[in-house]
């Protein structure tokens, strides 16, 4: 009777790790939007970005496995993309486009990085996923959070509310990168087929894989509902390039997105990053420094050309 006893129990037990195996699955998979900018990670990329000394360490970093950021393959070849690097720049804006070579004919963006300066030493900062990847209004930012205490009535009677700040990034080495006086606009010299010798291609990893290794950017990097960096936009959106391939290949997709989510999706995720309600509509600038993410070593390589 004993040992009949401890069986039911053993197999309550396994039970219920089952179903709380599966609820975490689906749990974890109701962050997924179905569409192909789940693969890539906007926070990730602004985080390599801050870190990188030039133009072409970043797209070096962003074509590094071990960063997992790009778990992107558009044209359904059974290999990994290779993410381009391109700045257009005018006057004091830039808009830093990552694109792919789908074919030999065709590009497709996947993002662009905004930068617009807002003084002798501030600039701010948006990467804004393309809408074949992402859905229509997608932003991330840096994120930094101060608390700020409000008194009512007395000593006594007060209440805090968190302000959420625009970070300055001017001191970022790509953004002192960019903005040095010797600077000159870097566009990436390769195409389809023509990639540099160091870089090896792999298999796609599974949405749940790539969700897990690139959670971490999260904390540091938030979306937000406001496209601040207009100017620098207003300079890319002339430039913009989609794929015929991508728009067919994703356009289930996109139909099954705006059907089941609509556009409160945009609300709740991006990159599977769960958006936080922000109770304060007042946004500050900081100081320039490292705020908004961490930075990670990686060296340059590959040679480009610049025009």
């Amino acid at each position: 009777m004993k040992t009949i006893k401890i069986s039911i129990v053993v197999c309550l037990a396994v039970l219920t790790n089952i179903f709380f195996a599966q609820g975490q699955e689906i749990a974890n998979n109701s962050d997924s939007t179905g569409l192909p900018g789940d693969h890539f990670s906007l926070q990730g990329a602004l985080d390599l970005f801050k870190s990188s000394k030039s133009l072409e360490e970043f797209e070096k970093k962003l074509n590094n496995e071990e960063n997992a950021v790009n778990n992107l393959d558009l044209n359904g070849d059974g290999n990994i993309d290779y993410i381009k690097v391109a700045d257009n720049k005018k006057d004091s804006a830039h808009a830093i486009v990552l694109q792919v070579p789908i074919n030999e004919k065709e590009l497709q963006d996947v993002a662009v990085i905004e930068i617009e300066k807002t003084g002798n030493q501030t600039a701010m900062v948006q990467i804004v996923g393309d809408e074949e990847l992402y859905g229509e209004n997608i932003f991330v930012e840096p994120f930094e959070e101060k608390t700020t205490v409000k008194t009512k009535s007395g000593p006594l009677n007060y209440f805090s509310m968190p302000a959420r700040l625009i970070v300055n990034v001017w001191l970022w080495p790509s953004v002192q990168f960019i903005y040095a006086p010797a600077y000159v606009v870097w566009v990436s010299p390769w195409k389809w087929h023509h990639y540099p010798i160091w870089w090896k291609p792999w298999a796609p990893h599974p949405w749940k894989w790539h969700h897990q290794h690139c959670a971490h950017y999260n904390a540091f990097y938030y979306p937000v509902y406001k496209h601040r960096v207009v100017v620098a936009h207003q300079i890319y959106a002339p430039h913009r390039k989609t794929s015929v391939v991508v728009q067919n290949r994703y356009k289930n997709n996109h139909a099954n997105y705006k059907a089941h989510r609509g556009d409160n999706v945009n609300k709740k995720s991006v990159n599977n990053q769960k958006v936080k309600p922000n109770p304060s509509k007042t946004h500050k600038s900081v100081k320039a420094g490292n705020s908004g993410g961490r930075n990670k070593s990686n060296s340059g390589g590959g040679k480009g050309k610049r025009k």
